[in-house]
Parts: structure tokens; C-alpha cells; sequence
């Protein structure tokens, strides 16, 4: 069995070595699961990323790597999808409604305070 690792690991260019590790570090347990799931964990692991940077009001150049990872992540999880092209529509959609919707929450609660 191939992990999600093992994957992006495959992945050239490969990385810097921080990235690499961020990377890593944001998939956490996710990182062993089976490659053909590899699309799902790095978007939700994206997702997650962003969420953080932009529900933290004090957000400063701190969250740089933060947000290159979400980058990374988002882009291997469509890398992946090339390789079930019927899915890229679908899951385009969802990630652009997610991402979107991150930004809305961060915003309403940014306007609230």
C-alpha cells in the first residue's frame, strides 16, 4: 500500500525541507492512510490550515509557512484529483465553497469585535 506520504513524497519538484515538514506536521495521522484518499486529506488539511490562520485576529507574518502549506496542500490535493478527472468539477466546487465560506466566518467574526 502506498500512504499519502509516500505520495508526496513522489512529488517533483519536491519541496523545501520546511515545507516538507509543515506539511507533514498538518497532515498528521492522515499521512499513513492509503494514497487514493490523498486528495480528500490534503484539501482537508488545507482547510484546516487556513481556518486557523484566519481565525487568529493578531495574524502576522508568523503564519507565512502556515499559509504556503494550506497553498501546497491544496494544490497536491488537485494534483491528485488529475488522476480522476470526472471528480475535478465536484471537487473544485466544494473546495472553492469551503475555502470561500473560511473567509466569510473569519470576516463576520473580525466585524463583530
Amino acid at each position: 500500500m502506498t500512504t499519502v506520504a509516500a505520495w508526496l513524497a513522489e512529488r517533483q519538484p519536491a519541496p523545501p525541507a520546511a515545507l516538507v515538514r509543515r506539511i507533514r506536521e498538518a497532515l498528521g495521522d492522515s499521512a499513513e492512510r492509503e494514497a487514493t484518499v490523498a486528495a480528500d486529506v490534503c484539501l482537508a488539511a488545507g482547510e484546516r490550515l487556513l481556518a486557523t490562520v484566519l481565525g487568529d485576529e493578531d495574524a502576522s507574518r508568523d503564519y507565512a509557512l502556515d499559509l504556503l502549506t494550506a497553498d501546497a496542500l491544496v494544490t497536491y490535493a488537485f494534483e491528485a484529483t488529475s488522476q480522476t478527472p470526472g471528480e475535478l468539477a465536484a471537487r473544485a466546487a466544494r473546495a472553492m465553497m469551503n475555502i470561500a465560506s473560511l473567509g466569510a466566518a473569519a470576516a463576520a467574526t473580525s466585524s463583530r469585535l
